[in-house]
């Protein structure tokens, strides 16, 4: 049974940073790309950053891009997102999930088979 286990969110003001990881296990991830996502109250789940199977490309929302890094230890099957100068427009449950790269679409929803639970990320002002 795959299991996506995140960690990392907190409460933290605008400027600050925070770490998130996210450990996969249950099958072998190998051409597995991961990603992360994000989603406020009242709005739909989008895409902040992704990273492929080999780390050798990461892919960033606008939003994201500059702030976040994203980044992978393939040995222990984690993904992790430092966040820096938050926002409280980053406030949001932060989800991490794993999906085959079949193509460049790493920003739909669609192209992910498995999800972590969420961790919560309050960036005040």
């Amino acid at each position: 049974q795959v299991q996506l286990v995140e960690s990392g969110g907190g409460f933290v003001q605008a400027g600050g940073s925070l770490r998130l990881s996210c450990a996969a296990s249950g099958r072998t991830f190998s051409g597995y790309r991961m990603g992360w996502f994000r989603q406020a109250p009242g709005k739909e789940r989008e895409f902040a950053a992704a990273i492929s199977w080999s780390g050798g490309s990461t892919y960033y929302a606008d939003s994201a891009e500059g702030r976040f890094t994203i980044s992978k230890d393939n040995a222990k099957n984690t993904v992790y997102l430092q966040m820096n100068s938050l926002k409280p427009e980053d406030t949001a449950v932060y989800y991490c999930a794993v999906g085959r790269e079949f193509g460049p679409w790493y920003y739909r929803r669609s192209e992910y088979d498995y999800w972590g639970q969420g961790t919560q990320v309050t960036v005040s002002s």
